[in-house]
């Protein structure tokens, strides 16, 4: 069994600057120029090279977050379960690379944020329907 109080304390002296895409990267959804990996015992922790980024990731998440509760059928405060974190995640990467372009996490966001401080949203829509279309790969079965 794993101490998870230790194994917090592990990862936030690997890595002091949480990468918060960190499930999508590991997932295999994304990939980040400024993503430093860390193995940690039989565990992998993800921090972002720029407090910078990490800062603007956060933001674009939480905006992502607030843009697509209804299709997640979220509440505002609820915390968010697994699933549902990795559908807003994979899929709102997803939904931005489609309507800004191919490219990692730190690009697409660099971008997003570049066009939303000029006075152009991202594509909302088309970013919320990719997260509601986003479907987690299902387990593969056991002994089989």
């Amino acid at each position: 069994m794993i101490d998870e109080a230790a194994w917090r304390e592990a990862r936030n002296a690997a890595a002091p600057l949480a990468c918060v895409y960190a499930p999508a990267l590991l997932a295999g959804c994304a990939s980040c120029t400024l993503a430093q990996r860390r193995s940690l015992a039989e565990r992998v922790a993800v921090g972002c090279a720029s407090a910078d980024a990490r800062d603007g990731c956060a933001r674009f998440l939480a905006a992502l977050r607030e843009r697509a509760a209804f299709a997640l059928r979220l509440r505002a405060d609820a915390p968010l379960r697994h699933a549902a974190a990795m559908k807003l995640q994979c899929g709102g990467l997803s939904g931005l690379a489609e309507a800004a372009g191919a490219g990692d996490v730190h690009a697409l966001v660099s971008a997003a944020l570049t066009r939303a401080h000029e006075g152009a949203e991202p594509a909302w829509p088309s970013i919320v329907a990719a997260v509601a279309r986003w479907e987690i790969r299902p387990r593969r079965g056991r002994g089989k």
